[in-house]
């Protein structure tokens, strides 16, 4: 596994996986202790969603999240949402798949959104916090369309959940 830094987020990280594969599939590593220094894993979350749902923006003050598209594709978006940051509000986009198995590991006080390109994916969601978790109540949100990001989403109709609308 390698880790790169984003060029534009330094703060996000890239993981590109080795795939083992043979006669029965494929086998990848997606998070080792080595790899995410000091971050241990206390939370894990799975979502299953159709094409042209759209998640986020999304995030907190405490939590570590290292992202995946376990099937499927989807095109994820990280925000820098720290106030006195010289990055605040710029934001970085990636193409999440089943093919290049790549995760990222977004920092605490950036947003994370992401649409499924495909007809379904599978998402996961692992998290590293102090603490208790940061639910829904205690999160960070802003609309998928904020004139402030200005993101250009690939879809004018997005599928949304109440919070996000």
């Amino acid at each position: 596994m390698r880790v790169l830094s984003d060029k534009k987020l330094k703060e996000v990280k890239i993981f590109k996986t080795s795939i083992f594969k043979d006669i029965r599939g494929q086998i990848w590593t997606k998070w080792d202790k080595k790899t995410l220094m000091d971050k241990s894993i206390n939370l894990s979350k799975l979502t299953i969603s159709k094409k042209n749902v759209l998640r986020g923006f999304h995030g907190d003050s405490k939590s570590w999240k290292l992202v995946s598209c376990i099937k499927g594709q989807v095109l994820n978006v990280i925000v820098d949402y720290r106030k006195y940051s010289k990055n605040y509000l710029k934001y970085s986009s990636f193409i999440l798949n089943d093919k290049n198995r790549n995760s990222l590991l977004i920092p605490p006080m950036f947003l994370n959104s992401w649409l499924c390109l495909s007809k379904d994916c599978i998402y996961s969601y692992d998290y590293s916090f102090k603490g208790n978790y940061n639910d829904v109540k205690n999160q960070i949100s802003v609309k998928w369309n904020d004139k402030r990001i200005n993101y250009n989403w690939p879809t004018k109709k997005p599928i949304l959940s109440f919070r996000d609308k």
